[in-house]
């Protein structure tokens, strides 16, 4: 196993979980959305910066914040659907920017249900990491509203060493999903330089970014300068800081370098995050995928998480065997596993406190990653890397309306706003846990409580064992 079969670990798991889903009937369509919804008397987070508003009413009306205000001033307006937000907390919903929607020929079910389970955690966004044609359908029927869905935005099919294995090859890949629509393109590794070169040419040309990735042969450095939009996992840092005359060479890198720890000089992050800065880069971590991989929990331990009853007995058992090939990488003893987690919480720090912008993202689908609870558990390794609860949130929340431009449009409580709101009953400024203390959800300025998301749910789970 090498650096270079990263997708296939994406494919297998999704062909495994279309697999466990095939058959399952799809849930309804979301209920129509009233003209006129008001939380009423909720503790507000606005999420503008670090703030509460206490005792305030949020006002929805055709899918946008109308109103935000104190309860004494801001009446439900007449006819409204009022909910009792007594003792709860409105934050914006959370975006998930590295998710992996089924594709190929996983069953409608089996997508139905990653894009409920997000919805179900309070994930009002995805940014899919792995496109499909049919995604581009899917899209819409989301963003329009016709399904209980996040928000979507799309990567054409990924661009690696077989897809685009020549210059001429990536240039007419990205002219393809330029032209079908795509949102971004995705780069995943095994792409060599010269192929590399030509797509990132041909995206400049046809005004589409890429994202994802580091390839081996071209590194992080080259990748940067070529305008990569998001570095996803952190990728080619731990390579770009292998000590120079170290007997070791890129091409031996394992896993997102798990196996060079032997040979890393801590001192050069300060170049690598510097180089970040300057390229105007953003960092998408997944930090909580490399947390089940290597961290210290058994995987028994891992498989009795609650999230787990979602996740059928079969996944289970592959997740607990593809766990231990991975901890036994030559070169990544339980020394080099924990230098290696505390080295990529140094990178998620020393990242942020530079001012390198940083999304929330955990790579869901994928081992020990449940679509929704995993951008959940992502939010809880940033904190334990050492950033406050306020600013992981914000990697979730306005930090993605900036990277996308759309400050005005969603990201924070305020009028005008996409009315995407997660109520809570614990307030997840003071512990980040609190997150999982859901109570409903308004999803394009539809209220859907915590039970009707379970019902829905569960007409597409798979029985558990």
């Amino acid at each position: 196993m090498t650096h270079r079969t990263r997708p296939i670990l994406a494919s297998l798991t999704l062909a495994a979980l279309a697999t466990t889903l095939a058959g399952q009937p799809a849930p309804p369509p979301p209920p129509a959305a009233p003209a006129v919804l008001a939380i009423v008397g909720a503790t507000v987070i606005p999420m503008d910066r670090e703030r509460t508003l206490a005792d305030h009413t949020v006002v929805v009306r055709d899918g946008r914040i109308e109103a935000v205000g104190p309860r004494s001033m801001t009446a439900p307006p007449a006819g409204a659907v009022v909910i009792d937000g007594t003792g709860r907390f409105v934050m914006p919903g959370l975006a998930e920017m590295h998710g992996h929607i089924p594709g190929g020929n996983a069953p409608d079910s089996a997508i139905t249900r990653m894009l409920l389970q997000n919805v179900a955690a309070g994930v009002t966004f995805v940014r899919g990491m792995l496109g499909h044609p049919r995604h581009l359908e899917l899209r819409e029927r989301a963003n329009r509203g016709d399904i209980i869905a996040p928000w979507i935005v799309t990567s054409g099919p990924s661009l690696n060493g077989n897809s685009i294995p020549t210059p001429a090859a990536a240039a007419e890949a990205v002219a393809a999903q330029k032209a079908a629509g795509y949102d971004f393109l995705k780069l995943h590794p095994g792409v060599s330089l010269e192929a590399f070169t030509a797509m990132a040419d041909a995206a400049r040309t046809h005004a589409i970014r890429f994202a994802g990735h580091v390839p081996l042969d071209v590194g992080l450095a080259r990748a940067l300068d070529a305008g990569i939009e998001t570095v996803d996992h952190i990728d080619g840092f731990v390579e770009a800081m292998v000590r120079p005359g170290a007997p070791v060479k890129t091409a031996d890198s394992v896993f997102f370098g798990v196996n060079l720890m032997a040979h890393v000089d801590p001192s050069r992050l300060d170049a690598q995050v510097a180089h970040v800065k300057r390229a105007g880069a953003w960092i998408v971590p997944t930090q909580t995928l490399f947390e089940g991989l290597f961290g210290p929990q058994s995987t028994e331990a891992l498989a009795a998480r609650p999230e787990m009853t979602q996740v059928g007995e079969a996944q289970r058992r592959q997740w607990i065997e593809a766990t231990a090939k991975y901890r036994a990488i030559p070169g990544a003893g339980a020394k080099e596993r924990a230098e290696y987690l505390a080295l990529r919480r140094r990178m998620i720090k020393a990242l942020h406190e530079a001012g390198v912008g940083m999304l929330l993202g955990a790579d869901a689908p994928q081992i020990w990653n449940v679509p929704g609870a995993a951008t959940l558990r992502e939010a809880e390794a940033m904190v334990a890397a050492g950033l406050t609860p306020y600013e992981a949130l914000a990697m979730g929340t306005i930090n993605v309306a900036r990277f996308y431009r759309q400050a005005s449009t969603f990201g924070t409580v305020a009028p005008g706003r996409r009315a995407d709101l997660v109520v809570l009953s614990g307030n997840p400024l003071d512990d980040i846990r609190n997150l999982w203390k859901l109570e409903g959800v308004v999803l394009k300025g539809t209220w859907h409580s915590r039970a009707a998301l379970q019902k829905a749910l569960a007409a597409v789970e798979p029985p558990t064992p």
